[in-house]
């Protein structure tokens, strides 16, 4: 109650500290605002097909944080690095007084997703190497667009309030947004903006369909041995880790519709003759809610300790990320949808759609093009839904990926954006999903979304009863019963030291394919891809 005590009578400091503003002047300046942002479509596709052409994994991002938060120095925004001891994280802050209003999207890529971009088949710009697969690259490109556009109105309209920027720092690892909250980088923040590459404009409110997770690996010590000469004298960790694995694999015949659980094997081995002294498995463990979640992890726990038992070896485990299931703010929400009805779908050319409809005929899925109408704003899933998943109590949630933005949405008032960058039918962190990142379509899903930001925005800096009931909702519904607890232990640190090694391996032959905009006019060009580049209807894949 302090806390939405506090930001009523900062709300209404803020209105008067604002100047009037009546329903024409505030239509002017949204006009205003989606000029300004059409204005800056060349500088938008070369952010967007900057950081594609970087292609770095989380917590390397260094050529991408460098080259954004540069972008932003210029235009006179504060620069903090180094947040939470993550060297590729930063804020960008700008203006003075409330509201704060926080942007934030994600930076980093996939691995092995390297994708000729506007090609609608598999054809990687270097074997092997990540890739833009889920469109990260165009995220904090918006909302840099969004945050001038409304810079200048603020300069021009004497209007106070201060926009900060940040960017998801391996998000695919979900490895960051827990540490920024316990940083305290949320704590004066108003209202959070995320965005979200999608395939549509869209936003939500409520309870996630997404799970939370923790992200746990074991490592487990044997002892070695000659593998033929004296196997008796050795204790495999390689073995602990597969009964590891084969007991979960029994286990998953008892799990929740709403668990996924899934691994891979990080270190299993150095060569068949020698018994493996070291192994280690890295699992996720996805439910619905902290509870579940935490009893995973324990389970997990408890697997590990059964498999020294069966090997005679040890292990010890380390925390790699965590998430929570987000949870997004209603009145936000149903402010931003109404900015995304003025805004609009983009307008798709016929080479938009002829790509879209070949990447879709590749993949083998429905061949419907792009998206050519906004969906409803989507009512929250508690009110449809029974999330006990008990005998005689309904099935409870089913599951899906994970955001660590949900650790964000439940210690500030969050909503998320969602833009059309991407192409409906992609699977998803894959090579696929890379195919739209750096062509009109990204560029174009970019514009729209930034129109919508910069808008609410507005809408926030001009209505600070819209803070009021922000903070009422997520005070009085949203965690009425449910309370945030972090699942980082005060000893957790994050993984800064993952992808290292793979990044090394890559980035020499990546940096020939860096987009070099002072020579070409679009990375297309510079890649000498004929926008769409489609296969002939013989299917045969001749350029």
């Amino acid at each position: 109650m302090r806390r939405l005590a506090l930001s009523l009578l900062l709300g209404a400091a803020c209105a008067l500290a604002q100047p009037k503003v009546g329903p024409d002047k505030e239509a002017a300046m949204k006009a205003d605002l989606a000029g300004q942002i059409d204005a800056m479509k060349k500088q938008a596709q070369v952010m967007v097909d900057s950081v594609f052409s970087f292609g770095e994994l989380g917590f390397q991002e260094f050529e991408t944080s460098k080259y954004l938060s540069g972008i932003l120095e210029k235009e006179g925004f504060k620069i903090d690095r180094n947040i939470a001891g993550i060297p590729t994280a930063w804020v960008a802050s700008w203006g003075e007084g409330k509201p704060v209003i926080s942007l934030g999207s994600d930076i980093d890529d996939i691995p092995q997703a390297s994708q000729k971009p506007g090609v609608a088949w598999h054809e990687p710009l270097v074997e092997g190497a990540p890739g833009h697969g889920e469109g990260h690259n165009s995220g904090v490109p918006l909302n840099i667009m969004a945050a001038l556009a409304v810079k200048k109105v603020m300069e021009r309209e004497h209007l106070k309030g201060t926009i900060r920027l940040w960017p998801g720092v391996a998000e695919e690892l979900v490895g960051t947004k827990a540490y920024y909250v316990r940083a305290g980088m949320f704590k004066d923040v108003d209202i959070v903006l995320f965005c979200h590459v999608a395939n549509n404009l869209a936003v939500s409110y409520g309870p996630s369909p997404q799970n939370g997770l923790v992200s746990v690996e074991y490592m487990f010590k044997g002892e070695s041995a000659h593998a033929a000469g004296a196997p008796w004298r050795g204790r495999s960790a390689l073995d602990a880790v597969e009964l590891m694995d084969v007991g979960w694999n029994f286990r998953r015949e008892h799990l929740r519709l709403a668990t996924r659980l899934h691994y891979v094997i990080t270190n299993g081995g150095d060569q068949p003759n020698v018994v493996p002294p070291n192994a280690a498995v890295w699992y996720y463990f996805r439910e619905a809610d902290y509870d579940h979640i935490m009893n995973l992890w324990h389970i997990g726990d408890n697997m590990a300790q059964a498999a020294t038992l069966m090997t005679d070896t040890t292990y010890t485990s380390r925390l790699l990320g965590t998430a929570w299931p987000g949870y997004f703010n209603k009145p936000i929400a149903e402010d931003m949808y109404e900015n995304i009805k003025k805004v609009g779908l983009p307008q798709w050319s016929d080479d938009d759609q002829t790509l879209a409809k070949a990447f879709q005929r590749e993949l083998k899925v429905p061949v419907r093009g792009l998206a050519t109408k906004i969906p409803e704003l989507r009512a929250p899933r508690e009110q449809t839904q029974d999330f006990s998943g008990e005998e005689g109590q309904g099935i409870g949630p089913t599951g899906g990926g994970s955001d660590d933005i949900g650790d964000v949405s439940w210690n500030v008032p969050t909503i998320t954006l969602r833009y059309p960058s991407n192409i409906p039918g992609g699977p998803g962190h894959n090579w696929a999903n890379a195919i739209s990142m750096a062509t009109p379509i990204a560029h174009k899903g970019v514009i729209a979304g930034a129109k919508v930001q910069a808008m609410t925005m507005l809408d926030i800096l001009l209505h600070p009863e819209l803070v009021d009931k922000a903070w009422d909702y997520f005070k009085n519904v949203q965690t009425k019963e449910t309370k945030y607890t972090s699942f980082l232990r005060p000893t957790d640190q994050p993984a800064t030291w993952l992808n290292q090694k793979t990044m090394e391996i890559y980035r020499p032959r990546m940096k020939a394919f860096y987009y070099d905009s002072s020579k070409y006019n679009t990375y297309l060009e510079q890649l000498g891809i004929k926008y769409p580049t489609v296969k002939p209807a013989s299917g045969d894949t001749s350029k």
